[in-house]
Parts: structure tokens; C-alpha cells; sequence
């Protein structure tokens, strides 16, 4: 291996690991998923978001533990190989992908939700907005994983301090009342349980560096910081965003333009500086997410083409060191699903494959006696109580 391609294949220190983690979380998180979650869970929303981030912060600490313990990329699927459990894997690692680019279309239809709102376009330049993004994103990876990693550092600065000053002013302005969705049909407390369900896919993003920790540089230090680190800043955004962002723009109007949310909340707190500093930020939070999800669900395909479990194509990598062939199939698809599906639909979709993947690594977690006992117990049971709430709410029951 040359110095150049050793470089390439370690380009992951921590504080890189760190933002890949939060980008494929805020990414697809507070962007694309308030509006729908305070449509099912009301003035409850932030309880939503503080559950789930616990449950992922349990769910991080057995992924972390089971790929130090196994020592090698590959998250879920990963594991189930090292127990030789090799046909639950295969069945798996189809999930796990279908699953990411679910999330990469939420993510490229918030980016052209976005976009188009700020210049006032119709409908079908969102939607060309949203499968250039992809385009454009497959290409930053297509050239190599340092320049993908430096976009991420950018990104997901600039949308921090965006985000958590949009929630410093809208919780300056105290106004709890307009935290209520609907003021002649109050929920109670199970709401936020059903929130943390239907909301549970803006957490998701950590678990990618569970795919890059061959990409890292000291990879068990590395793995064991970044991972909780990212969960916890993350969970404190979502509480606070949901919270100040909300006192703004008001419960229900956010959940009438859902897909642009933060966006109206900008412009009542800050006018038209606010709507543009907002939107930018929405479009970086997406992109970065993009760039997050596409780097890794491209090499959890290449780690199973390794195996023989995926055709030999995904395994192959070019002139710059990168898995081309899955980065291209990953975009296409996505761009795919972008043009019939619906914001509500993708994230529930979405949230429902990751909270019973989520619910498998705590049980192997357990299986393996990988990390404390006590806290994989807890994130087994809140991955299957979030499915559960769910389904029940899709079933119309809840």
C-alpha cells in the first residue's frame, strides 16, 4: 500500500469521526423531521426527541462495544458474521441499505424543499434541487475520503451555530403556549412515546461510524468518543431546537409547511436575514447528511461484496481509493425515491427500519457480553417499544 492510499484509507481522526456522526444525524434530523413529529406529538415534541436521543445513547454505547470488540467496519451486519450467523446477516445488510437510501432521499428532498422555498420556485425545481444534490454529493465522495470528511467539518459547524442561535432567541422569547399544537385537544404524556417512534430515523446517523472505523485513525479510541460525543451534542440540539424554534413560528404552522419548518421559524424571529440564514443551513445540514450516509452505507456494501454476500462490483474501488460502484448505486436509488415519495412516509419508513436494527445490536450486545449489560438492556428496550408505538400509530391504533 502506497503512502498516499494509506493516508486515504485513515483520513478519519476524531474530530472527523465526530462530524460525520452529527451530520448524518442533524442532517436528516431537526430539518426534515419537526414538522412531523409535532404533528404527533404536539407540545410533547422535545420529550420526543430527548427519549429517542437516550435510546440512541444506549444503542451507541453496545455499536461502539461491538466493533471494538470484533475490530473491523461493517455495524450490524459486522456482528452477525462474527456469530456466523450468516443468513440473518444477508437479510440485513439488503435492510440496512434499503434503509440509508430512505434516509439520503429525506435528506435530498429537505435540501430542495429548501432551496426552492428561498427563491420561491414551484414544486418541480425542489425536485430537481434535491436529485442534483445527490448528483453533486456522489461526486464529493466519488473523489476521495479526505475531501469528504473536510466537507463534513464545514457543514456541520456552520449548522450548529445557526441552529442553537435559532433556539437561543426563540427561547429568549419565552412563549410555552405556542408549543401547543392544538389547544381543544391536548395530549397527554404517551404522546411523546409515539413521537420518539415516528422521529427515531434523526438519530440514526451515528451508527455510520460503525461502517468507517477502518477509515479511522486510531479507530478504538476514536469509535469509543466521537460516537457518544455526537449522540449527546445532537440530542441537546434537537430538545432546544424544538423547543426555541417552536415558541417562534408556532406549533401548528410548522407542521402546515413541514418540509420547510425551520425556515418560517428563521423569519419570525429575524425576517428575511433569518429565513436565508436558516435555509442556508438547511441545505448544508442536508448536504453534509447526504455526504455522511453515501460515504457509509457505500462501505457496508463493500464489506459484504467482500464476503461474497453482494456482487463483486460493490467491493471494487478506483484510482481514488473509493467503493464507486456502490456510491453511484446508493445516489441513483435515492434520487429514485426522491421523485414518489413523501417527507412523512420516507421518515416513518425509515424510522421503523432503524429502530429494529437498533433493537438487534442491543441484543447482540447482550449475546456477546460487549460493553455493560445494564445499558444494552435498556436500549433493546427502547428500540422495541419506539417500533411498537410505531406501528401501532401507522395501524391507527395510537
Amino acid at each position: 500500500m502506497t503512502q498516499d492510499t494509506h493516508e486515504h484509507r485513515h483520513a478519519l481522526g476524531l474530530a472527523g469521526a465526530w462530524a460525520m456522526a452529527v451530520g448524518g444525524m442533524i442532517g436528516g434530523g431537526i430539518f426534515s423531521t419537526l414538522g412531523v413529529v409535532i404533528a404527533v406529538a404536539g407540545e410533547w415534541a422535545w420529550l420526543s426527541f430527548l427519549l429517542g436521543g437516550i435510546v440512541a445513547l444506549a444503542s451507541g454505547h453496545s455499536y461502539s462495544a461491538m466493533t471494538r470488540k470484533i475490530g473491523k467496519s461493517g455495524g450490524s451486519y459486522a456482528y452477525l458474521r462474527y456469530l456466523g450467523w450468516n443468513r440473518l446477516a444477508l437479510a440485513v445488510v439488503w435492510i440496512l441499505i434499503a434503509g440509508y437510501t430512505l434516509t439520503v432521499s429525506v435528506y435530498a428532498v429537505t435540501f430542495g424543499a429548501y432551496a426552492a422555498n428561498a427563491f420561491g420556485a414551484p414544486q418541480w425545481v425542489a425536485l430537481f434541487a434535491a436529485i442534483a444534490a445527490i448528483v453533486v454529493l456522489a461526486g464529493v465522495n466519488l473523489l476521495g475520503a479526505v475531501q469528504a470528511t473536510l466537507l463534513e467539518e464545514v457543514a456541520v459547524w456552520g449548522k450548529l451555530v445557526i441552529l442553537l442561535g435559532l433556539a437561543g432567541l426563540g427561547l429568549w422569547h419565552w412563549a410555552p403556549e405556542r408549543l401547543v399544537l392544538d389547544t381543544a385537544q391536548p395530549l397527554g404524556l404517551g404522546a411523546a412515546l409515539v413521537g420518539m417512534g415516528v422521529v427515531f430515523m434523526a438519530y440514526e446517523g451515528f451508527q455510520l461510524l460503525s461502517y468507517d472505523y477502518e477509515e479511522m485513525r486510531d479507530a478504538p479510541r476514536t469509535i469509543h468518543i466521537a460516537m457518544p460525543a455526537a449522540i449527546l451534542v445532537t440530542m441537546a440540539t434537537y430538545v432546544l431546537v424544538a423547543l426555541g424554534a417552536t415558541m417562534l413560528a408556532g406549533a401548528k404552522s410548522i407542521v402546515e409547511q413541514e418540509e420547510i419548518a425551520l425556515a418560517i421559524a428563521g423569519r419570525d424571529a429575524l425576517g428575511t436575514f433569518g429565513f436565508i440564514a436558516v435555509s442556508i443551513a438547511a441545505t448544508f445540514s442536508a448536504s453534509s447528511a447526504i455526504n455522511a450516509t453515501v460515504f457509509a452505507t457505500a462501505r457496508l456494501a463493500e464489506s459484504a461484496a467482500r464476503d461474497g454476500e453482494l456482487p463483486e462490483l460493490f467491493a471494487r474501488r478506483g484510482a481514488r481509493d473509493v467503493p464507486w460502484f456502490g456510491t453511484l448505486v446508493i445516489s441513483g436509488v435515492a434520487a429514485i425515491f426522491v421523485l414518489f415519495g413523501t417527507i412523512s412516509g420516507l421518515v416513518e419508513s425509515a424510522s421503523l427500519v432503524f429502530l429494529l436494527i437498533f433493537a438487534l445490536v442491543n441484543g447482540l450486545a447482550i449475546h456477546c457480553r460487549a460493553g455493560a449489560r445494564a445499558i444494552a438492556m435498556f436500549g433493546l428496550a427502547g428500540s422495541l417499544g419506539g417500533a411498537v408505538m410505531l406501528v401501532l400509530y401507522l395501524a391507527g391504533f395510537v
